[in-house]
């Protein structure tokens, strides 16, 4: 006991100096202060230039607007509420702008289904107005059925190798209980990594030959 409650005590001392010294080294403050979202999920630039910021809102809404602090509106980039189910853990979960977006115009999102639950990685394309792209334009990459409606992970970034990375959860439930994270053929818990620049046979994109799975 007297063991216990030293480690205790050590702790607690620990996390006050640590809560200390990043008191004294860092202020939160609020970069927007005139804009408001509803549970935004991600925070993007397409490295275009144009100092822009763009937001994801769960429930499928990809807002955008300029990148400074006096700013008081958004416009809606894109609306893909009538095909995203939402709520929880479900969602628009993630947005990634191709590395050559200022000229191609293509970004990539993670988002939920519902009937059947999937997730889906799809591409869409920018038109003609910088601040809107065009919903119609979506090609999916990937379609990965999920047995429960928690645990969907998805951060989708490029890499400076120019693939395009996807976080998967583990599936849902609680403590994986069909173990997908350790089954190497299922696309669950894993970081995948995909070549969205060729394609493959009859896949949308193409599986990098250095992946080690």
């Amino acid at each position: 006991m007297k063991r216990l409650k030293s480690k205790l005590l050590l702790a607690f001392l620990f996390l006050f100096s640590f809560l200390e010294f990043t008191n004294a080294q860092y202020q939160v403050q609020d970069a927007f202060p005139n804009l408001t979202f509803t549970n935004a999920v991600d925070f993007q630039h397409a490295g275009d230039g144009t100092d822009r910021i763009f937001i994801v809102e769960q429930a499928g809404i990809i807002r955008v607007f300029q990148n400074n602090s006096n700013t008081t509106t958004t416009k809606v980039f894109m609306d893909i509420t009538d095909r995203v189910s939402s709520g929880g853990e479900m969602g628009l979960l993630g947005l990634a702008f191709h590395p050559d977006y200022e000229n191609n115009g293509y970004f990539y999102v993670n988002y939920t289904t519902s009937n059947p639950r999937n997730t889906k990685i799809s591409r869409f394309q920018v038109t003609s107005n910088p601040d809107s792209a065009d919903k119609n334009t979506e090609l999916n990459l990937m379609i990965i059925s999920q047995p429960y409606s928690n645990h969907n992970g998805g951060q989708t970034s490029f890499g400076p190798d120019g693939y395009l990375y996807i976080g998967m959860g583990d599936g849902g439930s609680g403590g994986d209980p069909d173990n997908y994270a350790q089954n190497k053929s299922s696309w669950l818990g894993k970081i995948l990594r995909i070549d969205v620049n060729s394609t493959q046979g009859i896949l949308n994109y193409a599986i990098p030959p250095t992946n080690p799975y």
